[in-house]
């Protein structure tokens, strides 16, 4: 019994054992699932929060950067010396449209070169970037037996820019001379005529509406002519002479006998004062000289533009054609499109000897943009006039017309701005920033916006912005046309940011009369905090 009973109380305490062992070991697992359970509660929790707040940290972030960045470019913008001026500005992400910076955007500036954004847009868009302007030679005459042409031979221009030294290798006359020997290979030998060269392409005035007169003897208020040569100017040097008292020696390129130089410039000692006064008439190639220059002084250099162009582009021509061995019995002069009206050409009775090609447009815009060409910006105005616009307008009219219509298909209201010129030149041109950014936007999405855009000067590189923005993000990255007048500064063009988003900015500072130094410094600094932005736009 005992041990029976024994056995029995044993076996209960054992059997009780293991079921609270059991029991034990469920509670633990239990215990270590809620565990779990509880540990996995808050790593889902902060796995939610941490897909959904660091959109909000980045959104966050981004802002107060942009916000850093406005403020930084208001405090620029807002120093002392420009408390007097306007300043006009919009920036705005190429890809999402987001503005970045605005002030005054929809209001007026003068542009100053800016203008040649419009001009060589609308050149690209309507021509092509292949299109090539043809300078032609004609005889009223054909060659008789004996090489000689018993007439006048006809220089007719429509436009060319290119019949210049910048274009060849400084040689002022290279494509005259690439004329001359194609008329010595037809065997002409002598011209029993004059040497026209003809104008008449361009109906209109040889100068820009609201030009100052102040500008119009230097290269960059050059008259416009359908027949330009050489820019429509001469390189004038000034040098001293060996000794004091003698006369300064003076040499034009290229050399001529179309300007007229009245040399007053005397040699003085070393170290005394270099001052030299230039005048040319308005309506004539008298260039008158006068001052001081030192004894082993430098060279003084400046480019003066010519009266009427294509009588100049005759002078030289004529000229070439007797040194290669040609003879020219008459005289050289030119003809201009009211002439025209009254003794019209008749190109079925006149022969073609030969002709010169431009390079392609696309060639061309990259002199007007970089360098900021005032006389082919103006060149490319007006043949857009007499290509593209109505046939019953003065072609530089005209020009502006056909300006307009392709604003208008840009998304530019066009009525709201002043275009007077092609180039910049005329201060009674007034635009917008805003407007500036839209062709800039549309150009970016356009068939031809690479070509558009690498006609634009590069900052630290080339064109006029060779010397600005070295050593800063904006340095062979950010492509925009400069624009300069007195009191009048612009910047405006694409850069892409240090993130990679590329932008379209247009800077305007009018009235301003601190120097353009302290104005363009402003612009360069702001160009480079852009340049060097490291949030997302």
């Amino acid at each position: 019994m005992n041990k029976a009973g024994g056995m029995e109380k044993g076996g209960w305490l054992l059997l009780r054992s293991v079921k609270v062992f059991s029991g034990r070991i469920i509670a633990w697992f239990l215990l270590a699932l809620l565990h779990l359970q509880l540990l996995g509660a808050p790593t889902e929790a902060f796995q939610r929060r941490r897909l959904t707040a660091n959109p909000t940290n980045s959104t966050a972030s981004s802002a107060k950067a942009l916000n850093q960045l406005r403020a930084e470019v208001k405090r620029l913008i807002d120093q002392p010396q420009f408390a007097p001026a306007r300043w006009g500005i919009k920036v705005a992400s190429l890809s999402s449209g987001r503005v970045i910076y605005e002030k005054s955007a929809n209001e007026l500036f003068m542009p100053a070169s800016n203008m040649k954004l419009y001009t060589t847009a609308a050149a690209l868009v309507r021509l092509g970037p292949n299109y090539r302007f043809i300078t032609s030679l004609y005889s009223t005459a054909p060659p008789d037996a004996s090489g000689a042409i018993k007439g006048d031979l006809i220089l007719y221009g429509r436009g060319d820019p290119n019949i210049s030294a910048r274009f060849n290798a400084g040689n002022y006359t290279k494509p005259l001379e690439d004329l001359a020997d194609r008329l010595i290979a037809a065997g002409i030998k002598r011209i029993e005529g004059d040497i026209i060269g003809d104008e008449s392409y361009f109906k209109a005035e040889r100068l820009g509406p609201g030009w100052e007169w102040d500008d119009l003897q230097w290269y960059y208020g050059a008259e416009v002519s359908a027949l330009s040569i050489d820019d429509n100017s001469v390189d004038l040097t000034v040098e001293p002479a060996g000794e004091p008292g003698q006369p300064a020696v003076v040499t034009l390129g290229p050399e001529n006998s179309y300007v007229t130089v009245i040399n007053e410039v005397v040699t003085v000692k070393s170290g005394e004062r270099r001052q030299i006064g230039i005048r040319r008439g308005l309506q004539d190639n008298r260039l008158e000289i006068w001052g001081t220059i030192p004894v082993n002084d430098p060279p003084f250099y400046r480019i003066i533009a010519v009266h009427d162009p294509a009588g100049f582009a005759a002078s030289l021509l004529k000229s070439v054609l007797i040194r290669r061995g040609i003879a020219v019995s008459g005289s050289a002069r030119s003809v201009g499109a009211r002439q025209r009206e009254k003794h019209p050409l008749d190109f079925s009775k006149l022969t073609e000897l030969a002709s010169l090609q431009s390079l392609p447009l696309s060639e061309i815009i990259k002199v007007i943009n970089k360098v900021s060409q005032n006389l082919h910006a103006e060149l490319l105005l007006r043949a857009l006039g007499v290509l593209k616009g109505p046939g019953d307008k003065d072609c530089a009219e005209a020009g502006v017309q056909v300006v307009k219509q392709f604003l208008a298909e840009a998304g530019i209201d066009a009525k709201l701005l002043s275009i007077r010129d092609g180039s910049g030149l005329a201060r009674q041109n007034l635009i917008t920033p805003a407007a500036t950014l839209q062709l800039l936007t549309f150009m970016s999405h356009h068939p031809y916006g690479d070509v558009f855009a690498a006609s634009l000067p590069v900052a630290g590189v080339d064109g006029t912005l060779e010397r600005r923005m070295k050593e800063t993000p904006a340095a062979n990255n950010l492509h925009a046309k400069t624009g300069t007048l007195a009191y009048v500064s612009s910047l405006s063009g694409y850069l892409t940011t240090a993130r990679g988003d590329k932008i379209a900015f247009s800077f305007m500072i009018n009235n301003y009369t601190s120097s353009l130094k302290e104005a363009t410094d402003v612009i360069d600094q702001v160009c480079a905090l852009l340049a060097g932005y490291k949030e997302k736009l």
